[in-house]
């Protein structure tokens, strides 16, 4: 295993695979103590998967004579691709173009191989595989990291985790994570999924991967890396800069029903748990009310806490719950934590307690953390969580010291369990964030070819949206201004598609008093377009009554490269981009979808009729973001990105104005 090349051929021996291996040397006549053969095209039958181990330089010349045979897959090594600048670009595009053009299929560049333990094809040249004895089990694993793949194996074994198979997806030239996977549903063994993602790509395959394996029953766990990317700002709207890349991807995995996970550790421990909690559908709330019972209530304290964190709250025992534990003998005082203390340690008491809780109905699931019994008396801490494990509603465990011999026992039963308090609050915060697969809008349009609306030609499409705005009409900057069709105060703003940023001219003025002063105010954005906006014909201002609402927020859409359209509720102002207060969705979203947008933006708190205050209108806006979200689904609109900002929403009953638009349109 010391040499990269020759880790294959020892792997794949070692786990005594069956099939024909032939070794590819023009300089030796043997490998390994086997019969090398000098090329390809020597061998005595076309293999049906050749790894290709050779330097970046030889990778085209050695795809290109697999194909020639009739190999119908071909998995490449090699790095210095796309990752390595232009050079490396231009040749993973050759790469790209010799698969399409022969029907060879590609895994990689950079991919460390595929595994297969149950027929011993050990494929990869990752030395972790060098241990023996991998553990067999239900999981398949997709990772674009190489070497992922080889950890995930080393920790899984100490978890008692097993896998069905493991792919180094690598820098998906051609094969996708979304494409092996997909190709891989049918496999009876296979029960669920684990994906590893640098980045989103080829979001259409994941996409149709991820629908498939929800209405399979198969669920998908993804642990992404980009958390911290703050994201390229979009030139035309704020929407491209807060709805950065890592976000996109965050609302594209759970709205196709992924449980994304923080927490290495969750990925591993989190497919029980997910396999037990259905995911969401259209028909009652989703399930988010999480039960607590302990024998240690410090050990108890610390999975609340980061259950918290991560918005799950913990529900307490109803007085329903309360008075029929009080019937079994057991003492409970009211609170979050269902603590039974050192009486808990015994089977008949959790037992009792356990299926009372299971048949709460405030609960939708139930956690029970366990104290040193569980590594000193694991008989007594377990068997009770493990005799309940067949209950309707999901159960889990997190061991507060390290009990190996309870996890083992544990996970043995099909028990969801955990080793610490950060890896299972962040796998119950996933699994419930989930959302049931919709079906994606069948037509996207192209991000090519697009121009800016003027702010009144937005407010038409706005029209046909049927999303309210402020009433508005357009003037000659060079013309006597008409009278008007509403009150003075007004705001008189420049209108052109060329200048998308009004404000960075000197391209608005607010509180227009009277006529005089609105003529007078055209005057000013003349001189300021003349001053600051050199070379640009604009000889249109679009006046509007001053309106003022009870909170300002942006409603953005746009079409995502890789996850296609989505829709952005972000709270107004400045708040927009210093507190990144927002939430996001696959586009289109109905009305109810919308008002859980509401829920997870924090500045609307205000204004959802908290301690006496005015409460806004949260229906206009609900009704308002579903409606410009149809964007998706009006294709003869032509719009790939939109924004509201702001949106003001009124009082209770008097919905929400649109005060500004600004749209991008793909030209006819």
């Amino acid at each position: 295993t010391s040499k990269t090349a020759g880790r294959p051929l020892e792997f794949l021996r070692a786990a005594g695979f069956q099939g024909a291996i032939y070794p590819i040397n023009p300089k030796r006549r043997t490998v390994q103590g086997e019969t090398a053969w000098p090329d390809l095209a020597s061998l005595p039958e076309v293999p049906e998967h050749a790894f290709i181990l050779t330097p970046t330089e030889s990778v085209l010349a050695a795809v290109r004579e697999a194909a020639s045979i009739g190999v119908k897959l071909a998995t490449v090594l090699a790095s210095g691709f796309s990752e390595s600048g232009p050079d490396g670009r231009a040749r993973e595009d050759a790469l790209r173009k010799l698969s399409l053009r022969t029907g060879i299929r590609v895994l990689g560049p950079s991919s460390l191989g595929v595994v297969h333990p149950s027929t011993g094809l050990i494929l990869t040249a990752n030395a972790a595989f060098a241990e023996r004895e991998l553990p067999g089990g239900p999981v398949f694993v997709a990772s674009h990291s190489g070497s992922m793949i080889g950890s995930l194996v080393s920790r899984g074994k100490a978890c008692g985790v097993g896998f069905a198979g493991l792919v180094s997806v690598g820098g998906e030239a051609d094969l996708s994570v979304g494409e092996i996977c997909s190709a891989t549903l049918d496999d009876p063994t296979i029960e669920g999924y684990l994906l590893f993602l640098e980045s989103l790509r080829h979001g259409a395959e994941l996409r149709a991967f991820c629908r498939e394996a929800a209405e399979r029953g198969k669920p998908v766990i993804a642990y992404k890396l980009g958390r911290s990317d703050a994201a390229a700002e979009m030139a035309a709207t704020h929407t491209g800069a807060l709805a950065g890349e890592d976000d996109v991807a965050d609302a594209f995995l759970k709205d196709l029903g992924v449980a994304r996970v923080g927490v290495l550790e969750s990925l591993l421990e989190g497919f029980p748990l997910a396999r037990r909690v259905p995911l969401p559908t259209s028909k009652g709330p989703a399930p988010r009310r999480v039960g607590v019972v302990t024998t240690t209530g410090g050990g108890a304290a610390m999975v609340v806490d980061q259950l918290g964190i991560r918005d799950v709250t913990v529900e307490p025992p109803a007085a329903g719950t309360l008075a029929r534990l009080a019937s079994a003998g057991i003492a409970a005082s009211p609170g979050r934590v269902l603590d039974l203390t050192l009486a808990g340690t015994r089977y008949e008491v959790m037992k009792k307690a356990l299926d009372i809780l299971l048949s709460a109905p405030e609960f939708d699931l139930v956690l029970a953390v366990v104290g040193s019994s569980a590594r000193f008396q694991p008989q007594l801490a377990v068997k009770p969580i493990i005799d309940c494990v067949a209950s309707a509603m999901p159960l889990a465990a997190m061991l507060v010291p390290d009990a190996p011999e309870a996890l083992a026992s544990l996970t043995a039963a099909g028990v969801p369990c955990f080793r610490t308090p950060e890896a299972c609050a962040d796998t119950i915060a996933a699994v419930l964030a989930r959302r049931a697969p919709k079906v994606p809008p069948s037509v996207s349009p192209s991000r090519d070819n697009v121009h800016a609306l003027s702010e009144a030609q937005a407010y038409r499409v706005l029209d046909a949206l049927q999303v309210p705005y402020a009433p508005a009409v357009t003037l000659r900057l060079t013309q006597p201004p008409p009278s008007l069709p509403f009150d003075f105060p007004v705001v008189a703003k420049v209108c052109s598609p060329l200048i998308p940023h009004k404000t960075e001219i000197g391209g608005v003025v607010l509180g227009i008093a009277d006529a005089q002063r609105l003529g007078e105010a055209l005057d000013t954005l003349r001189r300021n377009l003349a001053e600051r906006a050199i070379g640009i014909a604009c000889d249109e201002a679009l006046v509007q009554p001053m309106r003022k609402g009870l909170a300002e927020v942006l409603v953005g859409y746009r079409v995502d490269p890789e996850a296609g359209p989505i829709v952005m509720l972000a709270a107004g102002g400045i708040w927009a981009e210093v507190a990144r207060d927002r939430s996001i969705r696959l586009a289109p979203v109905s009305v109810d979808t919308a008002y859980e947008m509401i829920s997870e933006v924090r500045a609307l708190k205000s204004v959802s009729g908290l301690r006496g205050k005015a409460r806004g209108d949260l229906n206009g806006l609900a009704r308002a973001v579903s409606a410009l979200s149809q964007l998706a689904v009006r294709p003869e609109l032509q719009i790939v990105e939109a924004e509201v900002n702001p949106l003001m929403v009124m009082r209770e009953g008097e919905g929400v104005l649109a005060v500004d638009a600004l749209m991008l349109q793909v030209a006819s």
